[in-house]
């Protein structure tokens, strides 16, 4: 659990209580195409910036310089609250993050001051207040301004919202550069404070639940879309398990949500969790309850992202299970593996350039393929992966399996970036310890499971007493533990394959 600074005060903690988003009527935006209205919110901007922003206070009157009126806090979550264009937000936020960041001449003042005294004989308290100078420099202008947002009314809740914006207008390349992200940095590591485990109530979802509350979790399920409110009504009934992270001055409302199968197997299908009824009795038969699946894991607030939620949320899920269910022994999720089409078409069409075997498909495979197909095998195979029809000929599902497996237990196994699993679900388990257990064929015949994973699914399994090893494993060496059955895919993988 992370310590927490004394900005974080208990009176704090009962103001975080936060009023629903209510912008106010913009003023003369960006993207209007005149001129001098987009100039006239730029000075309103810098204005406000500079209002609400001040100056760092000398290192020997930081603790004595009056506290920030709240009212210049208020004004810049009024004024941000009207800007309507996703567009105006980010500029505003892109002025906020290159103008009032690290002042970068006391930096390299401070700096050299550590160094000169490192290299004379001083008494530690010298060099320690001399370290301290340099920590309060490279503190950003911006950070204090969220510090005392935070302590107003709904201020927690603006800055979740503030970063989602932040986090949207990045990927739209509205914003880009060091100091934005840097910015990010600061704000993400402010809010993994606030919401740090220890100020986290777990709570579990049952159809009893106020109707808002399975409505937020019904419309933030982002994993397998929640289809019907007799669809809802399964996934928290019987043999079924829905729990949720809420803020110890919030309960109620969800952050993170997570969906749990309780079987007497490791689920290789989503089919038989989402869409097979359960049982007609509403007393489950506690004695064929061995395994506990983690199906789904949801966050409702995406300024939260990177904010370690769903590790915790799953430790603490397993604790509650065992408690309910000391005979459970099996913890498993059953995952959807994002990226996987994408990848295999974008490797699938640089393969086909090539002349010669590819490596990808053996001779057999390829011939089979070409002749269900009437053409070329890779080049047909990208046609065919683009769309879900083909998931509906048992010939070519047939001829697809094995290829498609191989494939995949690479791009789960081999695939990286910076070392660890290019597959971002891949890299959430395996740094929380998981398994690479099973790679399971056709197990999501939906839609958005065939074109987006070709139908597969994976098992992560957590043997609780090797979790610690295995984390520290992937995080330090960055090594991948896997079962057989993966590592056989992978070894018939590399023995074709040129990569």
């Amino acid at each position: 659990m992370r310590v927490l600074g004394p900005s974080l005060s208990a009176g704090r903690l009962l103001r975080l209580r936060l009023p629903p988003w209510q912008p106010q009527p913009p003023g003369p935006r960006l993207s209007s195409g005149r001129p001098a209205a987009a100039g006239a919110l730029e000075r309103a901007m810098d204005e406000l910036l500079h209002r609400a922003v001040p100056a760092m206070p000398a290192y020997e009157l930081r603790e004595k310089t009056p506290a920030r009126a709240e009212n210049q806090c208020a004004d810049f979550v009024s004024f941000y609250g009207g800007l309507a264009e996703t567009a105006e937000r980010a500029e505003l936020l892109s002025r906020l993050a290159r103008g009032f960041g690290v002042d970068h001449s006391q930096v390299a003042e401070q700096s050299a001051g550590v160094l000169q005294l490192r290299q004379q004989p001083r008494e530690a308290a010298v060099l320690l207040q001399a370290e301290d100078r340099l920590r309060y420099a490279l503190v950003p202008r911006y950070r204090s301004l969220f510090h005392h947002i935070s302590k107003m009314e709904g201020g927690v809740r603006f800055l979740v919202r503030l970063r989602a914006d932040l986090l949207e207008a990045q990927a739209l390349k509205l914003v880009e550069g060091p100091h934005v992200r840097e910015m990010n940095g600061v704000l993400k590591n402010m809010l993994s404070e606030w919401f740090s485990s220890g100020f986290l109530n777990l709570e579990r979802v049952t159809w009893h639940s106020p109707c808002e509350v399975l409505q937020r979790i019904s419309e933030a399920e982002a994993v397998h879309p929640v289809k019907t409110w007799m669809d809802m009504k399964r996934r928290v009934g019987p043999y079924r398990r829905c729990y949720f992270f809420s803020h110890c001055s919030t309960p109620g409302e969800p952050l993170i949500v997570l969906h749990v199968a309780l079987t007497n197997e490791i689920s290789s299908s989503i089919q038989t969790i989402i869409v097979k009824e359960c049982p007609p009795s509403e007393t489950e038969e506690r004695n064929k309850i061995t395994t506990a699946i983690f199906y789904s894991l949801s966050l409702t607030q995406q300024g939260l992202q990177g904010v370690e939620l769903g590790a915790f949320l799953i430790k603490r899920v397993v604790k509650e299970l065992q408690k309910e269910f000391p005979a459970l022994d099996a913890f498993s999720s059953l995952s959807p593996i994002p990226g996987f089409t994408k990848w295999l078409l974008g490797l699938l069409k640089s393969k086909a350039k090539e002349h010669g075997r590819s490596g990808l498909l053996t001779d057999s495979e390829s011939q089979e393929i070409a002749e269900l197909t009437g053409g070329p095998a890779l080049e047909t195979l990208q046609t065919l992966l683009s769309s879900s029809e083909w998931a509906q000929s048992e010939q070519l599902v047939r001829a697809l399996q094995a290829p498609l497996m191989r494939l995949c237990a690479w791009y789960l196994y081999g695939e990286k970036h910076r070392g660890y699993a290019l597959n971002p679900v891949a890299h959430f388990h395996l740094q929380n310890g998981a398994v690479l257990w099973r790679i399971n064929w056709l197990a999501d015949i939906s839609l958005k499971g065939v074109t987006g994973a070709c139908g597969l699914m994976v098992n992560y399994r957590y043997f609780l007493e090797d979790t610690a090893a295995n984390s520290t494993a992937y995080l330090g060496s960055k090594s991948i533990k896997a079962s057989e059955q993966v590592l056989s895919l992978v070894a018939q993988f590399q023995k074709n394959s040129k990569l």
